[in-house]
């Protein structure tokens, strides 16, 4: 039993992706400055602190 709660655990952390790499995924980039012109914003990077940009 233990076992598979130690699994299911391990499991659900690997699940989780970072804002950072779904940023990436979608082909935006991320910004600590504004979004270039002609992009718009998708999101967040860097747990918050950053803007996904996405043209």
């Amino acid at each position: 039993m233990l076992l598979f709660l130690l699994r299911a655990c391990h499991l659900t952390i690997l699940g989780q992706r970072t804002d950072s790499y779904i940023c990436a995924r979608k082909g935006g980039t991320c910004n600590l400055s504004p979004c270039p012109l002609y992009n718009r914003i998708e999101g967040t990077c860097y747990k918050g602190k950053a803007k996904c940009c996405i043209r």
